[in-house]
This record gives structure tokens, sequence and C-alpha cells, in this order.
């Protein structure tokens, strides 16, 4: 949800309103003036207008993987003999694998960098866009609508079908589980000729059109998977999403999480997986600046602060194996820079666009009033 806050609007509505949000931060009370200033928000310190932060990048890593449990049919020892199926493994099991991993950047609120907007109504109205957690969005615009990750949604299972209702009378009398083996592998057998037949029209009963053709050979299909089941097993799996937030602050190489083929995606610390790294570099070219010098000339300045943003590069290893790599803008390797407050006063009608991932300047459009 985006916060609105309009400055000519604030000024004589909703002052106290403002001034009690302040007041929280600041554990304490204040009185609000119509002043248009830009300071760093220090806590403590008593200051009046629109508190905002800019975002600090974080890494959204999402992992997929998917377990399969298999059980053995119940004539799995007569695969071989009676379907000529090799390899069939009569006992249970478990296994787990990755199917993907993907890296996105989000926004997450920086608390080292909040500032407050004093508002002027000398001057041109201000409408500042906030997000729920507070970093700024837009400036006299409407925010650009943010992409939020859809929550994963597995596919729904196929129902369960018990291959015993397709066995007919004389499976189900026969007196021993080999005996049970070979009639069903007769009645598989039974099925794909009479499938085969139908295909090639040759079938003693041939249906009246295409629809009726179609139901006929889904339930022959049906029918010989439920059957050829009780020979193969089955396997039942299931797909999980795993979701990892990396914040870095500098360059970062450490275990993300270890995965193992038996017991699936593991702590970090487990040493029964195989580790995954993250590795995190600051690939910044921005040149060094004095701190000290750019405070002192930020506290002497009006506007808003924005962030232009470094790089970074993430990279994701199985061992040796890069599984993953991406290259993202990041506001924490860049500089903080402050957009003149001149360029809202009334000479202008100026708005602008926050990226909220880099807390960067998407758009920026300011037009002298005719």
């Amino acid at each position: 949800m985006t916060k609105f806050f309009n400055s000519k609007w604030m000024l004589r509505v909703s002052v106290a309103a403002v001034c009690l949000q302040l007041s929280i931060f600041n554990h304490q009370s204040s009185t609000c003036q119509a002043q248009t200033q830009t300071g760093i928000y220090i806590p403590g310190a008593s200051q009046e207008g629109a508190v905002y932060f800019l975002p600090k990048t974080a890494v959204r890593v999402t992992i997929l993987t998917e377990k399969a449990v298999y059980t053995p049919g119940d004539f799995a020892l007569y695969a071989e003999r009676y379907l000529r199926l090799k390899g069939v493994s009569s006992e249970p099991s478990t296994t787990n694998r990755i199917l993907s991993i993907s890296q996105t950047a989000i926004g997450v609120r920086d608390t080292a960098k909040a500032y407050n907007v004093k508002f002027n109504n000398k001057t041109s109205a201000i409408n500042v866009a906030l997000a729920d957690d507070g970093v700024i969005l837009a400036l006299n615009a409407k925010p650009t609508p943010q992409d939020i990750p859809a929550p994963f949604k597995p596919a729904p299972k196929p129902a369960v079908v018990n291959p015993r209702q397709f066995m007919n009378e004389e499976i189900l009398a026969a007196g021993s589980t080999a005996k049970m083996a070979q009639l069903t592998a007769q009645e598989i057998y039974d099925i794909r000729d009479s499938r085969s037949q139908l295909i090639k029209g040759q079938a003693d009963f041939m249906p009246k059109d295409g629809e009726q053709m179609k139901m006929m050979l889904n339930q022959m299909d049906r029918q010989d998977q439920a059957l050829t089941s009780l020979f193969v097993g089955t396997t039942v799996r299931d797909t999980t999403e795993h979701v990892f937030i990396i914040v870095p602050d500098g360059n970062l190489n450490r275990t993300l999480f270890r995965f193992s083929k038996r017991f699936g995606l593991v702590d970090a610390d487990d040493l029964s997986g195989a580790p995954y790294i993250i590795n995190v570099k600051n690939q910044t070219q921005l040149p060094a600046t004095d701190a000290e010098q750019a405070a002192k000339k930020k506290k002497a300045e009006n506007g808003f602060y924005y962030n232009v943003p470094g790089k970074m590069q993430v990279a994701i290893f199985n061992g040796n194996e890069l599984v993953s790599e991406e290259d993202f803008p990041a506001a924490q390797f860049g500089n903080v820079e402050l957009l003149s407050g001149d360029l809202f006063n009334k000479h202008f009608g100026t708005r602008l666009w926050l990226n909220p991932v880099t807390g960067g300047i998407d758009k920026l459009e300011a037009e002298q009033p005719k």
C-alpha cells in the first residue's frame, strides 16, 4: 500500500497527525512550523514534516526443490519375469533434487538513510508517496506499480487410483501372489492389444465418433497405468519453494544452504548436505568522496535525497559449479545525492519517480507553468 502526504493539505488539516508520527520516532513531542527544509534524520531530534527512508538493495534467492517418494508395487519381484521390466526396485525410497535456483533484486528499508522533509506553504504543493515501510516512491506523482512475486502454487496432484478395481474375477481368485502377477500381466497385454486394434480400426466394436473414441482410449490408458503400477510401483512428487533474503553490506562469501538427496534442503551448518555458496562482489566504480564534507554540504542544502546506485554481482556455487549468476544495481554500493529543493518551488511543476529497489531516479519531469 502506498501512503500519500500533501504539503498544503497537511499544513492546514493534518499537522497534528504528522507531528504525532514524528514524536513516535523521536520519543518526544514537537511543534510544527511551516518551513521547507531537508535534513538527515537523527533519532531523538525534533523535526516536523514527512519522514522517509531510502531503500537498500536485497537479493531474493528462490529455490524450487522436488521430493520424490517411491513405493514399490505388490508385484515388483515379478516385473522382469512377466513384463520384461529390468531394474524395478522392491524397496521404498525417498530422493530429493533441486529443480531451479533464481535471483531477483528487491528493496528493503535502509534505517541508516532516514530523512525528514519540512513543507513550506509558500512553495508549490508537494505530494510525497511512501511505501508501507516508509520508503519514498514518488513526489507529485503516482508511484509506478511494483512487481510483487506471486506466491508459489504447486500443481494439483492427480487423483489416487486403486489398481485392484481393474482386476477381473480370475485375478482376484488366484491362490498365490505369483499367479495374480501372471494374470495381471496377461490383462495388461490384452488391454494394449485392444487399444492397438481400436487405433487401427480393427476392433470388434468401433466408436461412433471421435469423442467416444477419445473416451475409450483414455479409459484403456487409465487401466493400463493402474495395473502396471502393481509391478513398477508409484512415485509421489512434491515441489516446495524456499526463499532466502540476503542484504549484503559489502563483499560476501558464505554458505547459503546445504542440500542432501536424502533429506532435501537443510541448514547451512548441517553437514549432511553439500554446501551451496553465495558470493557477492561490489563492482562499483564510483569515485570516492569525502564523507564528512559531503555530510556538511547536505546539511546546508534543501531538497530531497536519492541514491546513485552502484553495482553488485551475485553468484551461487555448488562446489566449483556455478549454478546461478546475476548482476544487480545496488543502493548500498553507491552514493547518496541531493536533489535541489528549488525544483519544487512555484516556478516549476516537478514530478519525480524513484526506483523502489535502488532509490535511484527513474524519471524526473520539471515543467515551468505558463
